[in-house]
């Protein structure tokens, strides 16, 4: 259960928000992550979790939210929980988890993708190694290694300039 404050929070800032434009607003943002490849469900769940002002719902607040079932939304956050777009909490005194997404949540699935990069680049480099360095599909291999692994040293050094940049005033 969301908590009284956090609700009360969420009502004095929906004044200032077009509520009709929020459904499709959320159902919007899904497809781009759809697109990007996160499964619908999930992708719907993470949307509709980033446009609460909380960032907070239970599964039954997006069950209602999003016109789902029970099911569908217990396997999107659990989808979502093992990608790190998300995190679970227990409010206190209450049997409810609690969906949330994670602060810096940009920064921290950034983060994660230093783990995808580098099994990218490890099977990039062992199919250019079987393939040979001559052959078209080898280079490409070649190639491909190289790009994620310039990706995997540069990311670093990105996220900390986004996290100097946020630090700025203004």
């Amino acid at each position: 259960m969301v908590t009284q404050r956090s609700a009360q929070r969420d009502e004095q800032r929906s004044a200032q928000r077009d509520e009709q434009a929020v459904g499709p607003f959320i159902e919007r943002f899904a497809s781009v992550l759809v697109e990007a490849g996160v499964p619908p469900m999930p992708a719907r769940v993470f949307s509709a979790l980033l446009v609460t002002d909380s960032g907070r719902l239970t599964a039954a607040e997006l069950t209602e939210l999003l016109g789902a079932s029970p099911a569908a939304i217990s396997g999107a956050v659990r989808y979502l929980e093992q990608v790190g777009m998300i995190g679970r909490q227990r409010e206190p005194g209450s049997r409810r988890d609690v969906y949330l997404l994670r602060n810096d949540l940009w920064y921290e699935i950034s983060l994660g993708r230093d783990q995808v990069l580098a099994h990218w680049a490890n099977a990039a480099r062992d199919g250019a190694e079987i393939l040979g360095p001559q052959t078209p599909a080898g280079r490409r291999l070649a190639d491909s290694h190289e790009f994620f692994a310039f990706l995997r040293q540069e990311l670093p050094a990105l996220l900390e300039r986004w996290r100097a940049h946020k630090a700025q005033p203004g």
